[in-house]
């Protein structure tokens, strides 16, 4: 059932380097989409919806998914993607304004809001480890936003309602994700046992995120200062803007191949991150993709291609980034075998 150390090996080193290159390229992404974040964010959603209903279709060819799990219930897939398009679209809004440091740094709130919502919704209860590995992980993001608050650093220009849309998109995300445990959990009741193909749940939960943030859409750009009647012309001008033709009266350098990169990049990042969990566990998963938070950090802390100046990463974020990833650490370090035996 396990797969070889060096196939594992193999996996993890990919997850990694896709998941930097993913946080790269979702910030230079939005570099010539910067006015644009949710016409970007239609693009990886109905991408999503393409992929994962093509991977399903193969797998129920091959027998891996079964009727009985295509009949699951799907009340639970339309919160998945209402979570997900809400998710999705704060999170596109607030990195366009954010500086590119803040973006993995706000993120990994993820833990704490999953931790939350598991044990609300799931009655999970932790350990007094990982208690502490998720008040560290608050501490650092805490630090991380406050270091440029009242100073001349890197958040100092920025109001405080895009760090904390980031943080809410976080909260989101993490609700679909518990969700879809639950998904998991109560499926092996109905499947005698046999827990659901992962790919059911990404492609249902992700048709129904792709038309939330459809219908959504006209709420969404409000939030951005867009009336309804003008909806139109700005998924115009950003189709317009994507595909670097027309007159733009700003700036789309870049496009389309930098957002078609991102697209691509981030969804081999979820089908390696898909892969890696099912030839090792969620917890190799989750550690092995954590790695990737400080390398991403220090390479959107340089000046890049679109984003010449850079941003400078003063001594209390610096601390923070290494307390979040401390925390991320004592979090998931593994049980002792005498206290899982003990558990089981």
């Amino acid at each position: 059932m396990g797969s070889s150390p060096a196939a594992t090996a193999a996996a993890s080193a990919a997850v990694v380097a896709l998941a930097v290159a993913n946080r790269v390229l979702y910030k230079l992404a939005l570099v010539p989409l910067k006015a644009y974040p949710f016409f970007l964010a239609q693009l990886t959603t109905f991408g999503y919806v393409g992929v994962y209903f093509s991977i399903l279709y193969a797998r129920y060819r091959a027998g891996v998914v079964t009727r009985d799990m295509l009949a699951l219930p799907k009340r639970r897939f339309v919160a998945i993607g209402l979570l997900e398009a809400l998710g999705v679209a704060s999170g596109m809004s607030a990195g366009a304004m954010l500086p590119g440091p803040a973006i993995p740094i706000l993120s990994q709130s993820f833990l704490v809001w999953q931790l939350i919502f598991s044990s609300l919704l799931l009655g999970r209860t932790y350990s007094v480890r990982q208690i502490i590995g998720c008040f560290i992980v608050t501490s650092g993001v805490i630090l991380a936003v406050a270091s440029g608050a009242n100073e001349g650093q890197f958040l100092s220009e920025v109001k405080l309602i895009w760090p904390a849309l980031m943080i809410a998109s976080s909260a989101f995300q993490a609700g679909a994700s518990i969700l879809k445990e639950a998904v998991f959990i109560d499926g092996a009741k109905c499947l005698k046992g046999k827990r659901p193909d992962i790919f059911v749940v990404n492609s249902f939960g992700s048709g129904f995120q792709a038309l939330f943030v459809f219908l959504l859409l006209p709420i969404l750009s409000n939030l951005r200062g867009i009336k309804f009647a003008e909806l139109p012309a700005y998924l115009n001008g950003g189709a317009e803007c994507f595909l670097n033709v027309g007159e733009s009266p700003i700036d789309c350098g870049g496009a389309p191949f930098l957002p078609l990169l991102f697209i691509v990049v981030n969804m081999a990042f979820n089908i390696s991150l898909l892969n890696l969990l099912k030839m090792s566990s969620a917890l190799v998963a989750s550690l092995t993709a954590t790695t990737a938070v400080p390398i991403s950090i220090y390479i959107l802390s340089l000046p890049l291609p679109y984003i010449p100046h850079g941003a400078e990463l003063s001594t209390s974020f610096i601390i923070g980034a290494v307390l979040l990833l401390v925390g991320l650490i004592v979090y998931n370090l593994p049980q002792s075998p005498w206290k899982q035996s003990k558990a089981d």
